[in-house]
């Protein structure tokens, strides 16, 4: 089990790096979004799906709260949420179950962080869904 967690760790890592541009916004040639990463901007086959998948960041003080607004049932949930630094590191991540009443995650900022925070989200159905905010 710990092999398929450290490939998933890489792996979300991965996709956030081909999708995070240098300045404050997605690469805007980034080949991946909207056919492998899907975001508000670039929901590709999900179109209509945003609202529902795309991961919602909120942060107050040293406090990142990472939600989706997604039912949860046992045929269709969040799965896992990751937070990433713009460095593409991981700073957390959080799996979920069809049976958890939400898909709400929460993660401690590093003393002092400003920059780019790289929000992921996958849905069992609907694939891997990735927001940002700055702080």
């Amino acid at each position: 089990m710990s092999d398929r967690r450290t490939f998933l760790k890489g792996s979300f890592a991965a996709a956030v790096a081909a999708v995070m541009g240098t300045g404050s916004a997605y690469a805007a040639d980034a080949p991946l979004l909207g056919s492998i990463v899907y975001t508000n901007e670039s929901p590709g086959k999900w179109d209509q799906k945003q609202g529902s998948h795309a991961p919602v960041i909120t942060v107050d003080g040293g406090k990142v709260t990472v939600k989706t607004n997604h039912p949860m049932s046992e045929k269709h949930f969040i799965v896992r949420h990751t937070l990433v630094l713009a460095d593409g590191s991981v700073l957390g991540s959080k799996t979920f179950v069809g049976t958890d009443p939400e898909a709400v995650s929460q993660y401690d900022l590093p003393e002092g962080y400003s920059g780019l925070l790289y929000a992921t989200s996958f849905c069992n159905l609907h694939d891997f869904w990735m927001s940002e905010t700055k702080i």
